[in-house]
């Protein structure tokens, strides 16, 4: 049987408290995510409440197994539960019957009987003159009943009828308050003993009674319930049937009796599911806590990952606007100053046609560059350029324009079916300006005959040279200019935790390598 959950003891609840107390500062304390901690504390006290042991009631005695009686009497109990006259608590007493017997083998007698010292005291089931459910040996008799004095011969004690949920038809349409018992309607009988000192007990009977979750002695029906007095002391429970007497009046094939106990409380005969089970409840409001603070947890956590995903992306394009506005201001700025003193020249040596030849060649150069630069800042910034493959056309592309009417000759060696492996603007970026700056060199400076480009890539890593066949550079001897430019190089190559390598001998040529990890980009960059 199970039980309902008691109170819980003042030190239980203490317990219960500090420990929740304990797990809210170390949350407050450990937990970025505080809006969980309500969750995870109150988990932690149905948790705990869950396995703090309940006060119940407590089957004294039963007997489970079916026991037929016909014609006959039959101990079941014998002194090990027993109540006097100076008794003062309550007993509850359950048994399930399943008559044998029908109506028509009345007048007979089937009890659940308790007996102190051989003495009747107390018999419910059907009384002999009660004809249907009823009790028998009672100190007062039911309306309906007859009265001792009646026939002291069969009936010398009181007979109550009990009140049942399926009363017999009457005639005129009318109905009696009991239920004849009948063969294959099998009735659950749960009746209360309260015992008062010196006087008859109190005896409560309900009659097929509800015994599921929710159901209490205090909410059973009316028309279920009978009260009466009785004295009902007892030292041993007995089963008895039998007729009037003679062949024809046994009382017919007896009564099956089953399922039979005593406890302290009427709660410990109600059967309840598991999943009604206070215990089971509490685990499951706890789990439904600790569901709840984890999917409140998740969802922080990704609120606070896309926090930071907005906080890099606007630090990233805060970077990118920097890098335009830097590239703007160092190439264009630069090349635009430049168009506008030369323009100044050509105005001030008008009256020169050398002069203003030369003044306009180098104003062609410089157009020709702005224009380069500003070609450069727009595919850095143009959706669809953010790819490794974009950045290897783009290469190709400034190369062959570079290399375009110069005796040098650039023999590319580019793969042309990479990956669409997206890359940030920083590096994309950085990679371009490098090896810009590696064939701007050996066009410029190294008097080349032949520049080979070359990249390939294994896995994340991208591998690029440039080499060429120019009179080379002694690198402890490297003019101002060249410094600047190898500077800078190296410096795109750090923000990039790439590594770049430069071989150079005089009259022996330059090869510049690059090797950028790919992987780095979804980590961020350094600024460049």
């Amino acid at each position: 049987m199970l039980h309902e959950m008691g109170d819980l003891c003042a030190p239980e609840i203490g317990c219960i408290f500090w420990h929740a107390h304990t797990a809210y500062v170390e949350v407050q304390m450990n937990s970025r995510f505080g809006h969980y901690h309500t969750a995870i504390i109150l988990a932690l006290l149905f948790g705990a409440m869950a396995f703090c042991p309940p006060a119940h009631a407590v089957i004294l005695w039963s007997d489970l197994r079916s026991r037929v009686v016909h014609n006959a009497s039959m101990v079941i109990m014998d002194g090990q539960v027993k109540r006097d006259d100076k008794a003062n608590d309550a007993l509850y007493f359950k048994f399930r019957v399943d008559p044998l017997s029908d109506p028509a083998d009345e007048a007979y007698y089937a009890l659940f009987e308790l007996v102190q010292t051989n003495q009747l005291r107390l018999g419910v089931g059907n009384a002999l003159e009660a004809w249907g459910y009823s009790a028998a040996y009672t100190a007062e008799t039911g309306p309906m009943n007859k009265s001792p004095n009646d026939d002291s011969s069969i009936n010398d004690s009181g007979e109550f009828n009990l009140h049942s949920a399926n009363p017999e038809a009457a005639p005129m349409s009318a109905t009696r308050p009991y239920e004849l018992p009948s063969h294959s309607h099998p009735r659950t009988i749960v009746f209360k003993v309260q015992y008062i000192p010196g006087a008859d007990a109190l005896v409560t009977v309900w009659l097929d009674p509800h015994l599921t979750h929710g159901w209490t002695e205090e909410n059973q029906p009316s028309d279920i319930t009978t009260r009466f007095k009785a004295n009902a002391c007892f030292d041993q429970i007995q089963l008895r049937h039998g007729g009037t007497g003679g062949p024809q009046h046994d009382g017919g094939n007896g009564w099956n009796f089953s399922d039979m106990a005593i406890a302290t409380s009427f709660n410990d005969f109600v059967v309840v599911s598991f999943w009604e089970t206070w215990w089971f409840l509490s685990l499951a409001a706890a789990a439904l806590l600790v569901w709840v603070g984890a999917t409140v947890r998740v969802i922080e956590g990704r609120k606070y990952q896309r926090q930071i995903q907005r906080a890099e992306q606007e630090r990233t394009l805060e970077r990118e606007r920097a890098r335009i506005a830097q590239d703007l201001h160092d190439e264009l700025g630069s090349s635009l100053t430049r168009l506008s003193l030369l323009s100044g020249l050509v105005k001030a040596d008008k009256e020169s046609p050398e002069q203003v030849e030369i003044h306009a060649n180098k104003l062609s150069q410089a157009a020709d560059q702005t224009v380069r630069a500003l070609e450069e800042i727009v595919w850095a910034v143009r959706p669809g350029s953010d790819t490794l493959q974009s950045l290897m056309d783009y290469i190709a592309h400034f190369a062959n324009e570079l290399f375009d009417g110069n005796s040098a000759h650039c023999r590319l060696d580019l793969p042309g079916d990479l990956p669409a492996l997206p890359l940030p603007p920083d590096m994309r970026h950085n990679i371009f300006l490098i090896v810009k700056e590696a064939l701007t060199n050996a066009l410029k400076h190294a008097k080349a005959r032949e520049v080979r480009l070359q990249s390939k890539l294994s896995g994340q890593m991208l591998e690029i040279l440039v080499a060429d066949d120019g009179k080379g550079f002694d690198p402890g001897s490297l003019a101002e200019g060249w410094r600047n430019g190898m500077g800078n190089m190296r410096r795109r190559a750090a923000a990039m935790s790439a590594k770049l390598d430069v071989q150079s001998t005089p009259r022996q040529g330059t090869t510049v390598a690059l090797s950028v990890d790919l992987g780095n980009g979804k980590q961020g960059l350094k600024g460049s």
